[in-house]
């Protein structure tokens, strides 16, 4: 009963909030005034809105009580029904939590198949339904594939790149197979065995592609037409950042977790902590001064070098805790049978620790995949660009912006990320406990 005195209490607050806000807090006329251009304006729209959440937020508890009461009635048992109500409450705020993060994505994806901009006009469709006429649902009339046609105009490839290209799409749809069969059978070691296979291979496929690119084949006009090429340097200043992130970090890692008597290595931990507390844009000037005197500007290499110096210090810190969780006796046991310690390192240690090198490869290729501020300041030639600068150029242009274009090459240019998301999810999540534990 006290339950219930709480429940009508709780939704005669809420009542008193809505009245207060639509007869006091409010002015219809002041929003009337205020309607941009191209808008639909719906009187207390938000009440409704409010209003349909409550709804399904009664429904549940009204479900709630049917449902406990059949299962009391049946098995002979007293339950309540708030347990089952709040995970109902649960569920429907992560519904609309996911709603609301998945919608711009949407809206993009639908901007990519329009080819006349009119996701982004001023100019309202009048199809009598609201949430079409004030796009809420994106309003395609005439949807097709030009923009994405637009990005690949031109492109001319060899049939050894078309192989490359054909090899990574069999791998990633026996990937994607695999992880079907994964969701549907019991699991099996064969599973998991040949999905990182196939990853690999078409990793090296793709990246064997890029190599093989040249600007020369990019004969297209327009700069939409050199996203392929982009793509290209996207992937060879990514993977070669994140090769060089593995290397310093697992020997600046290797050094603070087992040199515990290397001079200043408590200050030079502490130093990193406090170089992580500053935003990197911070040393853009000190970046573009170096780069300027080494004479790497618009160079993959000063770009490649500017991105590595950021990733030290946290991958040696993760790269420490790893190593520390890693109990010392093995290391003992090999030098008692005559190993070096190099031998320890490069033997035993590099093999145990593969798969945190692959979750900081990761790490550093997709957070310089995506990055913008500094290859804007570093890359200035078109053919130089990565896929964040780019994208920039589609909408900046003197008489239209390019928003259809620009949702293309989005969504092609998120698909990399999302297929390494997918496939090595594991070591993410491995990557990020394992750094975190010590012995």
């Amino acid at each position: 009963m006290r339950k219930v005195l709480a429940f009508l209490f709780t939704g005669l607050v809420l009542w008193g909030v809505y009245w207060f806000a639509a007869t006091r807090l409010f002015d219809e006329g002041s929003y009337r005034k205020q309607v941009a251009l191209g808008s639909v304006f719906v009187p207390y729209g938000w009440a409704y809105a409010l209003g349909v959440i409550l709804l399904l937020a009664l429904l549940i508890f009204f479900y709630s009580l049917a449902y406990t009461a059949l299962v009391n009635r049946l098995q002979g048992r007293r339950r309540s029904p708030w347990p089952l109500f709040l995970q109902g409450i649960t569920h429907l705020f992560l519904w609309v939590l996911i709603l609301l993060v998945y919608y711009p994505v949407v809206q993009v994806v639908a901007a990519s198949f329009d080819p006349t901009n009119n996701l982004f006009s001023f100019k309202r469709p009048n199809t009598g339904f609201l949430l079409l006429d004030a796009k809420v649902i994106p309003y395609l009339p005439e949807p097709s594939l030009e923009n994405y046609a637009r990005l690949v105009e031109g492109v001319v490839l060899y049939p050894y790149q078309v192989a490359l290209a054909l090899l990574a799409g069999l791998s990633l749809l026996g990937v994607a197979g695999i992880g079907l069969l994964r969701r549907l059978l019991p699991e099996e070691e064969w599973m998991g065995f040949w999905q990182g296979r196939l990853l690999l291979l078409m990793a090296l496929a793709i990246f064997a592609l890029a190599l093989s690119l040249s600007p020369k084949q990019f004969t297209g006009q327009g700069t939409e037409t050199k996203f392929l090429l982009w793509v290209r340097n996207t992937f060879l200043i990514s993977g070669l950042t994140g090769l060089l992130a593995v290397l310093l970090t697992a020997t600046a890692g290797y050094a603070f977790a087992r040199f515990r008597h290397l001079p200043g290595r408590y200050p030079l931990l502490l130093f990193f902590i406090f170089v992580q507390m500053f935003p990197g844009f911070l040393a853009l000037v000190a970046i573009y001064y170096l780069l300027s005197r080494l004479d790497l500007l618009n160079t993959f290499t000063g770009l490649v070098l500017a991105y590595s110096g950021g990733i030290i210090s946290f991958g040696t810190w993760v790269y420490k805790g790893y190593l520390e969780s890693i109990s010392p006796s093995l290391e003992e046991a090999a030098m008692v049978d005559g190993a070096t310690k190099w031998q320890v390192f490069t033997k035993i240690l590099l093999p145990l620790s593969a798969p945190m090198f692959v979750f900081i490869f990761l790490l550093q290729f997709v957070g310089t995949y995506s990055e913008f501020v500094l290859a804007n300041l570093v890359l200035t030639g078109v053919e130089s660009w990565n896929v964040g600068v780019g994208l920039r150029s589609f909408t900046t242009g003197q008489f239209q912006t390019k928003w259809g274009v620009f949702a293309a090459a989005s969504v092609l240019g998120s698909l990399p990320i999302l297929f390494l998301f997918y496939g090595f999810q594991q070591y993410f999540v491995s990557g990020y406990t394992a750094g975190a534990v010590k012995e």
